[in-house]
């Protein structure tokens, strides 16, 4: 091969796309600094980024929440949940919901809430005030409507609190 003619190479990994052209040589260099240093970064970049998928949420709220006629639902049976646990699986149902393409939005008003939970909406009020202060959900005010929806930090939040309420027993292997 002739280090003359210039050699192009395009290399796509995940969301990143690089071009390297000139020599062979200078290419080849270029590629394999590409490879040694940038594909572990990307990959350590991943292994601490939180974005949480239709699959993650169905995995993690499997037993809380439900996609009927009316719309997403907090489902849950002979479980005792805080108003903050229902206000917070409702949104996540909403995001499910969305994400699976069977509800319209991921964020919800306190009109929409309180009907979806039955809650009162004085409450509702209040525990969003509270969960917006810790991060677990955003406020939207478009046109000055207060719409909710849940962040990262509250779905995250939301799956430790289950856990710790509602742990399984472990399950016994058999002699």
């Amino acid at each position: 091969m002739s280090s003359d003619r210039p050699l192009s190479v395009s290399v796509s990994y995940g969301d990143v796309k690089v071009e390297f052209s000139g020599s062979p040589d200078v290419v080849f260099r270029s590629l394999h600094e590409f490879i040694s240093k940038e594909i572990p970064n990307i990959d350590l970049a991943r292994s601490i980024s939180v974005n949480y998928s239709l699959n993650d949420l169905v995995q993690m709220f499997k037993d809380y929440i439900r996609f009927t006629e009316e719309g997403p639902r907090v489902w849950v049976q002979d479980r005792k949940l805080s108003d903050k646990d229902v206000i917070l699986l409702q949104l996540v149902a909403a995001k499910a919901a969305r994400l699976s393409g069977k509800g319209p939005a991921d964020d919800m008003s306190v009109a929409q809430l309180e009907t979806a939970t039955s809650l009162n909406p004085k409450t509702i009020g209040s525990r969003l005030s509270e969960l917006n202060k810790a991060g677990a959900v955003e406020r939207k005010d478009e046109e000055g409507t207060g719409r909710y929806k849940v962040t990262t930090t509250g779905v995250h939040w939301l799956q430790t609190q289950l856990q710790k309420k509602f742990v399984r027993p472990a399950q016994v292997s058999p002699a």
